[in-house]
């Protein structure tokens, strides 16, 4: 199973926590916490977990049935995005990056041939989700 990008996330804030407390890293790296705050990492855990779930319940994964899967996962991700409750536009390139490989990966991992899917509306596989995405 794909691992989620929020656990490189949790991850990163970890070891950045452990290396700031050893003095291997500058007090000024302990802000990072402001990068991933918790409830932007849990709003973000509870868009892809249901996004797994949609994928899980395809049956045969018709075209317009996994393109519905991905654009709801992506507007989900946008309103997260743009939630002022998590302090503001959080999912920048590295996220962004992350964000789009965990889609494919998920999409791949449950059989659906993501690649054949981008070239049958026209599309690199890279930009499945370009469509609806704002961050």
């Amino acid at each position: 199973m794909a691992s989620k990008p929020t656990e490189n996330w949790r991850a990163y804030l970890a070891e950045t926590a452990r290396e700031v407390a050893a003095g291997t890293l500058p007090q000024e790296y302990a802000s990072v916490a402001d990068l991933y705050p918790e409830s932007l990492l849990r709003a973000t855990d509870a868009a892809l977990e249901t996004f797994e779930d949609e994928v899980r319940a395809l049956r045969e994964p018709y075209d317009v049935a996994v393109f519905g899967t991905v654009e709801r996962v992506v507007l989900a991700l946008n309103a997260i995005d743009r939630d002022t409750q998590h302090g503001g536009p959080h999912f920048c390139t590295e996220e962004r990056e992350q964000l789009c490989a965990y889609i494919d990966l998920t999409l791949s991992e449950h059989k659906v041939d993501v690649a054949a899917l981008a070239a049958g509306r026209g599309i690199d596989r890279a930009a499945i989700t370009d469509r609806w995405r704002d961050w």
